[in-house]
């Protein structure tokens, strides 16, 4: 009987499912089968995972996508993808965190990898809108403060007016934020109050990174909240379309290309 594979790769596997579903709006099963070279039966074991998950529709014969902005603004769908762009940008991130500093960590999964890094600086206090990094963080005696506010589910995080209510009395020594999309150097997120939080982070810090892989250039969402000018610091990868990158020089910030392989 052959093997099933690592976590990993069926991970991945169902990562390339979901990305076809996505692409095409509706897939029949045997075809996503005869695709990956895998059995009817093990799709649809990924195919139930995925809606378990709440990432896609599995109907009778075939399976379909939700909308584009709602399954790509869920974390469920973010966290594994690009995992290699996430983990070096994450490394630049980190050494711009000292002992002892105050930090503001935002709620995208982009920033992962950076928690567990900021668990072995010492002195270090963590203030953040995630459940997730929260939970990341536990056991590993950081000091943390949650924001709370609205809790939305897609994002394991909250949002809302309380929370810049919060921000007023908080100064942080350097903000890591995230971006759903960006176009022309301006900033768009799909949920109005996530756009406003991002914008109250910046008004905190002292120093404020944006931590954005090259899949989020080129668009735009419902919601503006400002531009690439209010940030110190782009760390960002080598795929990134030119003309962005061009537009994002022209702001003035300090840019940091991350080296991954393809």
């Amino acid at each position: 009987m052959a093997s099933r594979g690592s976590e990993a790769e069926v991970e991945q596997r169902r990562q390339s499912v979901l990305r076809q579903v996505a692409d095409e709006g509706e897939v029949r099963i045997d075809d996503l089968a005869r695709r990956l070279g895998v059995s009817v039966m093990t799709i649809h074991r990924d195919l139930d995972n995925l809606q378990d998950r709440k990432l896609l529709h599995k109907r009778r014969g075939f399976a379909a996508a939700f909308s584009t902005v709602t399954m790509e603004s869920s974390l469920r769908f973010r966290e594994n993808a690009n995992q290699h762009v996430k983990e070096a940008i994450c490394e630049v991130l980190a050494a711009q965190v000292s002992p002892g500093n105050t930090v503001l960590l935002d709620c995208g999964s982009t920033l992962f990898p950076l928690v567990r890094r900021l668990a072995d600086v010492e002195g270090i206090r963590v203030i953040t809108n995630s459940l997730r990094v929260t939970y990341l963080l536990g056991g590993a005696g950081v000091d943390v403060t949650l924001l709370g506010d609205t809790f939305y589910e897609d994002f394991e995080s909250c949002a809302g007016p309380e929370i810049r209510r919060q921000l007023q009395r908080i100064r942080v020594d350097i903000a890591f934020v995230t971006a759903t999309c960006v176009s022309e150097g301006k900033l768009y997120h799909p949920v109005r109050e996530y756009a406003e939080n991002k914008e109250a982070y910046l008004r905190i810090a002292d120093r404020a990174a944006l931590a954005v892989d090259h899949t989020k250039f080129g668009r735009t969402a419902t919601y503006a909240y400002g531009d690439l000018s209010g940030y110190d610091l782009l760390v960002t990868d080598a795929a990134v379309p030119e003309d962005e990158l061009r537009t994002a020089r022209g702001l003035g910030l300090e840019i940091r290309i991350v080296d991954t392989e393809a």
